[in-house]
């Protein structure tokens, strides 16, 4: 009795085993069915006549319509129906928000730190022969200044534009401005490198979206003039009749 029911539990495993594998043939992924539909009928999907917020600030735009490609993105992002695409772009988008705030705030503090090191490497020889002539007494003084009349001529306004750049008592520290422009600047370049990654990435779910529709736009009006073909099909096959009845009688 025992060995019967150990066969009909291991027969019933592997029934319920079958059917797993079966239901996860079946399941079908909406997305590659689509591309592939267009694949068919085009060769390549189409690009939207009006260019999406993301698909503009992609200048080759001829590998967004490779389906090959197309079919790549949505395997290796594991999208499996429009809902999981509408979900990705979403998150997608929310994450593209933040890198484009914090690359913003990130470039204007780098644009800041090098216009100060520019304005200081004005700044600093002028700085220096301005010291220097204030060093210096009688004679010495006279044959200095004349020597360098045109950079000591310069100093106040240097001075002025130097000083305008400075914030909230903020100190010349050209080292320093110097280290965070080094720091700053990979933390610049990395995160644009992300924003163009997710914005291609933005860019292909633009695509495919566009083209889902532009499909349904495409079999609709298809369907609609198939019918409309097969009435008058049927329209015109009666008239034949009805003459053909006319002359039997």
């Amino acid at each position: 009795m025992l060995a019967k029911q150990e066969l009909h539990s291991a027969q019933y495993a592997t029934y319920k085993s079958t059917q797993i594998k079966n239901a996860a043939v079946s399941v079908k992924n909406e997305v590659m069915e689509m591309i592939a539909k267009v694949r068919e009928r085009k060769g390549r999907l189409d690009l939207p006549i009006v260019s999406g917020k993301h698909l503009r600030r992609i200048s080759d735009r001829s590998a967004l319509q490779s389906a090959d490609n197309a079919e790549k993105f949505i395997t290796t992002r594991k999208i499996d129906s429009f809902e999981s695409l509408a979900k990705f772009t979403a998150d997608k988008e929310q994450r593209y928000q933040q890198l484009e705030t914090v690359h913003l705030s990130k470039g204007q503090k780098l644009n800041r730190l090098k216009e100060l090191s520019k304005m200081y490497a004005l700044y600093a020889p002028i700085q220096a022969i301005y010291k220097e002539s204030q060093s210096l007494k009688g004679f010495a003084k006279m044959k200095f200044d004349k020597e360098h009349k045109d950079s000591l001529s310069k100093y106040p306004e240097l001075k002025e534009r130097m000083q305008s750049l400075l914030q909230n008592g903020e100190k010349i520290t050209p080292k320093q401005w110097k280290a965070e422009i080094q720091s700053l600047q990979g933390e610049y370049d990395s995160i644009g490198k992300e924003q163009s990654k997710t914005a291609t990435e933005l860019a292909y779910a633009e695509v495919i979206s566009y083209n889902r529709k532009n499909l349904e736009r495409e079999l609709q009006n298809e369907s609609r003039q198939h019918n409309i073909t097969g009435n008058r099909t049927k329209r015109n096959g009666g008239r034949k009749k009805f003459n053909e009845n006319l002359i039997e009688i």
